[in-house]
């Protein structure tokens, strides 16, 4: 890596009430369960930190699941290892996720004094019918309140996590929820806008083999995100991402590092790490994990040149600020013709890609496809 620097991701596996359409390596537990599990935490982030010497941490980002389900102690216990076994930039990025009804205000006080400085809360929904049916745990009105007390706990950089395509939804309720948000005062600086994606294995995905999920139809659903572009852009928010709007300056540094392909290292059952162009896992086994935290998980996998272009490629095509031709070049010592000139010719051609100066990006109409774009740029 160029610039050394590091981002760390630390897995809470906690909620208060699995959500009907998640396939996130997150379950309801008790007490007892959740110091265990912070306990073992704990131990790994200190006997791997050692690998991480070198390395200046730039961001942190504490996800799940519901991290803020654990006691306050539990999360400034967690930063306190952070700070004292790793080398923590002093202009960090620290981000937390949150539900509503999960916090009050001595909660977010502390959160604050342990050096959290950026909230990301799950909304989905300004409509409670939606929400009940998502099987959220929070009504709109308690979305509100939690979000109040952000505020006035002095967090000024703060994400929503909103859905679309919802059970049920129609354009001009999902209208409601965009506008919801720029009327709160002040309105969020990041706003994460994704369509939902019904995943196997979850009560969604059988409820949808059964015929029984009346999921608004692809016109619709193409409406919806046309008009979060719209919305969002005439209230100043770039768009910086698929499915991420910021107020300048306010873009989130930890997914930019994913996007970009920085070095990172995840700590808690199922979290993935990307360190010297190695890609690994820990153990999606919460008992195993708590018994032996630092065991082995996945087997390395050592990423090889070709798989190094695909993933810089495939990820960085995401953002709306595409590829620089001198980056990959000052990468791979060849250029983005060299490796991809008819997959890039092709999509020219086709309006999905713009390569002028240097410079690969995609289209609008690009970014509608982006799957079937970014699909042909695997070996």
């Amino acid at each position: 890596m160029t610039d050394r620097f590091l981002e760390l991701y630390v897995h809470i596996p906690f909620c208060i009430r699995k959500c009907d359409y998640c396939d996130f390596l997150s379950a309801p537990a008790g007490h007892e369960i959740r110091k265990r599990y912070v306990g073992a935490l704990l131990t790994e982030l200190k006997g791997r930190s050692e690998e991480a010497r070198d390395r200046k941490v730039c961001s942190v980002f504490l996800g799940g699941g519901t991290p803020s389900v654990l006691d306050a102690e539990d999360i400034e216990n967690i930063l306190t290892v952070i700070r004292r076994e790793y080398c923590l930039c002093p202009d960090a990025e620290i981000t937390m996720e949150c539900n509503p009804a999960t916090v009050d205000a001595e909660k977010l006080k502390r959160y604050r004094s342990a050096g959290i400085n950026r909230l990301s809360i799950g909304l989905q929904s300004a409509s409670d019918r939606e929400l009940e049916r998502l099987g959220r745990i929070h009504t709109f009105g308690q979305f509100l309140e939690t979000y109040r007390l952000v505020r006035e706990a002095g967090f000024t950089n703060v994400n929503v996590d909103i859905m679309s395509a919802l059970p049920g939804q129609s354009l001009s309720s999902y209208e409601k929820t965009l506008k919801a948000l720029l009327e709160l005062t002040p309105p969020p600086e990041h706003i994460s806008a994704y369509s939902l994606m019904v995943e196997e294995g979850t009560p969604f995905y059988r409820l949808q083999e059964e015929g029984k999920l009346d999921l608004p139809g692809e016109e619709e659903e193409r409406l919806m995100y046309y008009r979060t572009r719209e919305l969002l852009g005439q209230a100043g928010y770039g768009r910086y991402e698929i499915s991420n709007y910021a107020r300048p300056g306010y873009e989130c540094r930890h997914n930019m590092g994913y996007w970009t392909r920085r070095e990172y290292l995840g700590f808690g059952i199922g979290a993935a790490s990307l360190y010297r162009e190695t890609r690994f896992s820990n153990t999606a086994d919460r008992e195993a994990y708590m018994e032996a935290p630092l065991a082995a998980g996945s087997e390395p996998q050592i990423l090889t040149a070709e798989e190094q272009m695909e993933e810089t490629l495939f990820l960085g095509l995401r953002l709306m600020q595409g590829i620089w031709d001198k980056d990959f070049r000052e990468k791979f010592h060849c250029g983005l013709m060299d490796v991809y000139a008819p997959v890039i010719d092709r999509n020219q051609k086709d309006g999905l890609l713009v390569y002028q100066n240097g410079h690969l990006y995609l289209t609008d109409r690009g970014i509608d496809l982006s799957n079937y774009v970014l699909a042909q740029f695997l070996f």
